[in-house]
């Protein structure tokens, strides 16, 4: 048999984490990613944390939910080196905290909503959409389901 087209295998043999999963954690954490572009900004650095979180608690929200985003990346950081074993358990749970996180990221789109009266704007709507994506992706992905269960004791 030749695997010569399995590409979602590192050189060890091991599964690399899916791409979706990244920008899963990318849309979780964009408080901070706005955050991090806000730094950059030198002349008005409030302005474009403004433009996207019009309200303050909203943004401190994103940034409150965003660093569950930050703590899973650190984990896959860790399954990637194999070295940190008793993260084993909670890297074979990690689904069910990205459920958690994208459950979190709902209630603050709702509460987004809610100061907004209502009204729709684009970016609630792509909010929405790929919300909705990222939680069929957790649900369907076989490529997701393999590489949470690769890492083990060994």
């Amino acid at each position: 048999m030749n695997f010569g087209h399995i590409t979602w295998l590192d050189d060890n043999g091991y599964i690399k984490p899916p791409p979706m999963l990244y920008l899963i954690l990318v849309f979780i954490a964009r408080g901070w990613c706005v955050f991090a572009a806000s730094l950059t900004q030198a002349s008005d650095r409030a302005a474009l944390v403004a433009l996207f979180y019009p309200h303050k608690s909203d943004f401190l929200m994103a940034l409150a939910a965003g660093f569950g985003a930050l703590l899973v990346y650190g984990v896959i950081i860790a399954e990637r080196k194999r070295k940190l074993t008793w993260l084993i358990p909670v890297f074979s749970r990690l689904k069910w905290l990205l459920l958690l996180l994208l459950a979190i990221d709902g209630g603050l789109l709702l509460q987004r909503l809610m100061h907004n009266q209502f009204l729709f704007t684009w970016s609630f709507g792509l909010d929405a959409l790929f919300l909705f994506w990222s939680l069929l992706y957790l649900w369907q992905s076989k490529r997701l389901h393999h590489y949470l269960r690769d890492w083990k004791v060994e």
